[in-house]
């Protein structure tokens, strides 16, 4: 692994918008974020574009990158990790859908304990009240809960301001506290 220094210097290289310097900063560093990747994504593809596009991101925010705010290595590590999770989100349809429960197929409930169990599970509670709620209410409820988005992450991928957003999270959570409690 390549010294704090030599890595400083890269950076500063690339800020100066010296190739060479990404090249080496990308051979010095190329098994750490290639390997961050792969566990993430669990795929050899998705793990050779999320590693593309780190060191897009690092080239291109190259100068955005804070000493004060922890080490070279955090910063890109930070950087693949975030790209990895944006790749496995781009893969499930459900979570941009409006009404994900239409993807699902119907079942009939046999005798089947399985199929016993998850029909009372969709008819718990907590079911009850998210289908209670607005179809837009239940993705924003979905998204910042069940998928972990901040708010930001949400009204980016929604087209939505970010204030609106925050504002009908705040009021469906208050649906489903008063429908729950």
């Amino acid at each position: 692994m390549p010294q704090l220094d030599q890595l400083t210097d890269l950076v500063q290289g690339m800020i100066d918008r010296d190739e060479e310097s990404l090249a080496a900063f990308y051979d010095c560093t190329l098994k750490k974020v290639y390997g961050l990747a792969l566990k993430i994504t669990k795929r050899h593809d998705l793990a050779e574009e999320v590693t593309e596009d780190t060191y897009m991101q690092v080239w291109l925010e190259a100068a955005k990158f804070d000493s004060n705010r922890g080490c070279i290595l955090a910063w890109v590590t930070t950087i693949c990790r975030s790209r990895a999770i944006d790749a496995l989100r781009r893969l499930d349809i459900a979570e941009s859908h409006a009404e994900p429960e239409v993807l699902k197929p119907e079942t009939e409930t046999n005798n089947n304990p399985l199929d016993i169990l998850l029909a009372l599970e969709r008819d718990s509670g907590i079911h009850r009240a998210m289908t209670d709620l607005k179809p837009r209410d239940r993705q924003l409820i979905a998204l910042a809960f069940f998928k972990g988005y901040t708010h930001e992450e949400i009204a980016s991928q929604m087209h939505m301001p970010l204030g609106s957003v925050k504002s009908l999270i705040k009021r469906a959570q208050s649906k489903l506290r008063s429908a729950l409690f």
